[in-house]
């Protein structure tokens, strides 16, 4: 069961400057997001191939998890990408509210249905695992996503750029 569309937050970019070198700035980014934001982030321990769900804002129960269809994708599942210093970009849309199950997508992905919730929350490893997260804005305004968001990890300027959720 996913929930829907979740309301995704105006970002607005730095401001204009007269300065030539600034508006021609590989960090800038879009004032209106009009589709899915990128989010970055690094956990505790290796969760790169492990489930994410979503938890309620108090944690005590899952607002939103996948059907097991959902992670049979033809490139195969949406497992997160690996970025520099440790950082994944994810590519299933998790928050600042995500769990991850005991479950890798290949475990999950051959299930005939999904658990119930409450099945899942005894599945979850950690209700905090992420370090750190951030909301790079919208997905469509990278040509590359991967090279632009290692090079914001390489300069030290992710969590400058992007909004940080955590």
């Amino acid at each position: 069961m996913m929930l829907g569309f979740q309301l995704i937050a105006c970002h607005c970019a730095k401001p204009a400057t007269e300065d030539a070198s600034a508006q021609a700035s590989p960090y800038v980014r879009p004032v209106f997001v009009t589709g899915p934001p990128l989010m970055v982030y690094r956990t505790r321990a290796d969760l790169a191939d492990k489930v994410p769900v979503i938890l309620t804002a108090d944690g005590s129960s899952i607002a939103s998890y996948p059907d097991p269809r959902d992670l049979q994708g033809a490139s195969g599942p949406p497992r997160p990408t690996t970025l520099h210093k440790g950082y994944l970009l994810d590519n299933r849309g998790i928050n600042g509210h995500v769990a991850f199950l005991k479950m890798t997508y290949a475990e999950y992905a051959a299930l005939k249905e999904a658990p119930s919730a409450q099945d899942l929350m005894g599945l979850i490893i950690d209700k905090d695992p992420l370090v750190e997260l951030c909301d790079c804005g919208d997905k469509q305004a990278f040509s590359n996503k991967v090279e632009q968001l290692d090079r914001l990890i390489d300069d030290g300027k992710l969590r400058t750029i992007c909004k940080v959720i955590k």
